[in-house]
């Protein structure tokens, strides 16, 4: 409803999910998709890597309740140019659909210090370019805090994820290293160098 009240914008078509959007756009074929993240059968990141894919003409602009690195980075790399939050405006959702069009980058304020961050600020925990046990490049990082002593929420906070993403991190760590609770984790950690042992007290 509120797009249909937005001066130059023309809805040509609503999905109800991912797989939806990418036959919808193959049919009515719009210039922009307003895409969202969490959706049954096909999340909006890998609907817009499969429109932008075998659509290049039409562009992605993501509107989502989540910005979070697991949610934005994913988006951004499967090509959507833009990327909003569920509290953007009609001007801001316009700009957004303006800017994308003439090939520019669509991003909330808040997007846009986010990448600023990641772009200028060194990872917070390095990781082997390989991983043991099938760990993901964000599991050895969780992994790698967690042996450095820092709770759920400092985790959320160093890598910009929420304290539920950070539990679910855990544990997939836990199933995959076999580690029955923190300790066994800090340990496997220390084992697998995926974190620095503390040096030598100075007294």
């Amino acid at each position: 409803m509120l797009l249909g009240l937005l001066p130059g914008v023309e809805v040509v078509g609503a999905a109800k999910d991912g797989e939806e959007a990418v036959a919808l756009v193959a049919e009515v074929a719009p210039d922009v998709v307003l895409m969202d993240l969490r959706m049954p059968r096909c999340d909006g990141a890998e609907a817009t890597r499969r429109i932008r894919s075998a659509y290049p003409g039409t562009q992605v602009v993501i509107l989502t309740t989540y910005a979070d690195d697991d949610s934005l980075f994913p988006a951004l790399q499967a090509g959507a140019r833009g990327y909003l939050t569920k509290d953007a405006g009609g001007d801001e959702i316009v700009r957004a659909i303006q800017d994308v069009l003439a090939g520019q980058a669509g991003l909330a304020p808040s997007v846009q210090r986010r990448l600023l961050e990641r772009v200028t600020s060194p990872p917070p925990s390095a990781v082997p370019a390989v991983l043991p046990d099938g760990l993901t490049g964000r599991e050895g990082e969780v992994l790698g805090l967690v042996a450095e002593g820092l709770s759920n929420p400092e985790i959320s906070r160093a890598l910009h994820i929420s304290t539920a993403t950070v539990k679910t991190h855990i544990n997939n760590i836990f199933a995959k290293t076999g580690a029955r609770d923190r300790a066994q984790a800090v340990r496997y950690a220390y084992q697998h160098g995926l974190t620095r042992p503390p040096g030598p007290a100075i007294t």
